[in-house]
This record gives structure tokens, sequence and C-alpha cells, in this order.
């Protein structure tokens, strides 16, 4: 809700406050529109805005908004359950949400089917998922929602927001991440996608065991050790300790065409 903190949004994701209506050629996805306090600066800056509300109650109000800009299309509806290549089209497009922790990784997998599409991504979460989202190899926060975002995109935490800039006040602090995209997949080279992060996620099956004790139910003792070994890891090696190139090493190594 406070102004300064929204101006401060905007010029992070690219938004100039001086652009003159209807000069740029970026098409919006907007992720929870709310009252429409972010609608309102991206319309004036964007030859187009779909903005996706699930709160009925929200709708009226958004749509009020859209009548003074002709390019914003409110759409009433769960982002989850939309088609979004039928809303843009052949466009290329960016993303900005505001979202709520419980949904973030569901949305940012919807959204990763379609990157190929997506500029950036630039979302609103708690502080504490932005720093997984961002999280390197070796910390804390590293899982497996840190290499799918970076499989994907490259995740920046530009913004710490606190919980005074929002009504009703939160009881966390919250921060803006920048993705812009492609991110490690573009040089990675992996074919079958879906099963490279499969095989990511097994090796964060169990975050106290190592990498060995999480392969082994899907590749045999032995057929593990070895992979492990073709990639000059320790057998007491775990998931939150690879970055995303020895991560394709050992999948590589663990399926061979």
């Amino acid at each position: 809700m406070d102004a300064g903190w929204r101006a401060r949004i905007a010029r992070a994701i690219g938004l100039a406050p001086d652009t003159p209506a209807g000069a740029s050629d970026e098409s919006w996805l907007e992720i929870g529109a709310g009252h429409g306090e972010m609608t309102a600066l991206l319309a004036p800056r964007a030859r187009r805005v779909v903005a996706v509300e699930l709160d009925t109650r929200l709708v009226p109000r958004l749509r009020d908004l859209a009548r003074l800009w002709p390019n914003v299309e409110i759409v009433a509806g769960d982002v989850l359950a939309l088609d979004l290549p039928g809303f843009f089209g052949n466009d290329r497009f960016r993303v900005y949400g505001n979202l709520p922790y419980y949904i973030t990784s569901p949305i940012l997998h919807r959204l990763f089917k379609h990157a190929g599409r997506i500029e950036a991504i630039h979302i609103v979460v708690q502080f504490e998922v932005a720093a997984r989202l961002a999280a390197r190899p070796g910390r804390r926060q590293y899982a497996y929602l840190s290499v799918l975002t970076q499989f994907y995109a490259r995740p920046e935490i530009v913004l710490r927001i606190p919980p005074g800039a929002f009504r009703p006040r939160p009881k966390v602090t919250s921060a803006l991440v920048t993705m812009p995209l492609p991110g490690a997949r573009a040089g990675l080279g992996i074919r079958d996608e879906a099963e490279f992060l499969q095989f990511v996620k097994t090796c964060f099956g169990q975050k106290r065991k190592t990498l060995l004790n999480n392969l082994r139910p899907s590749l045999g003792s032995e057929r593990a050790k070895e992979a492990l070994r073709a990639c000059g890891l320790r057998p007491d090696s775990r998931a939150e300790q690879l970055d995303l190139p020895q991560f394709a090493r050992l999948y590589r190594q663990s399926h061979p065409p």
C-alpha cells in the first residue's frame, strides 16, 4: 500500500517513471492484482497488461481501473488454471506478482513451463522464500526449489521490504526477487528437462541423507556409487553441496543415452 515502496519496486523491475504512455512494447502478466496498486503503474508503461485476480470481490474495482487503460485486461481466476499462451499469442511477456508463501512454488513451476516465452519474472515474497530461490550451494537455504529456479532463471534479491509497507501489516519481512530468463538451462544441454528435474528432486529427497542414500532406491547401490565416482564426488556428498553443472554431470552419468 505504501506509494514510496511501489515506486521503488517499479524502478527495480524496469518501469521508468518518465516512460511516455504507449512508448513500451512490453506485455506483462500480473499475478494477484489486488486493488490495482501495481496495475496502475504497469498500465501506462506497457503495451499490454493481463492482470489476474482470484478474489472475485476485488474484480469490479479492477475493471473500473481497466476502463481508464484500454491496454489492461482483467482476468478473474486462478493463474494456475489459465492458458497463458492463449492470452499472449506469439508475444513474449514479463511477469510481476505479489505471492503468498504457500503458492510460490506451484506458480513458479507453472511459469517455467513457458520459460521460452518469458523475458523476466519479478515477485514479492516472504524474505525466507526469496533467500531460498537465490541460495547458492553450501547455504542452509539451498534446496530443490533453488535448483529449479536457477535452472530456468537468474534470481537476485533486489529489495528487502518491511512489514510496514503492506496493509494489513504482515509479521514477516518481504523481498522483491528479479529473475531474468534464461538461467543455467541454456548452457547445460539437458535433453529431457522433466526427467532431469525429477532426478534433482530425488537427490534432495531426504535432506539429512547423502546423495548415495537418496539415489540408491532408483539407481541401485553400485550404479549410484559408480556415478558419484565418475563425477569426482565423495560417497558422503550431499545434494546441497552441488551446483547445477555438477547435477547435470551426475544426471548424465547415471542416465546414459
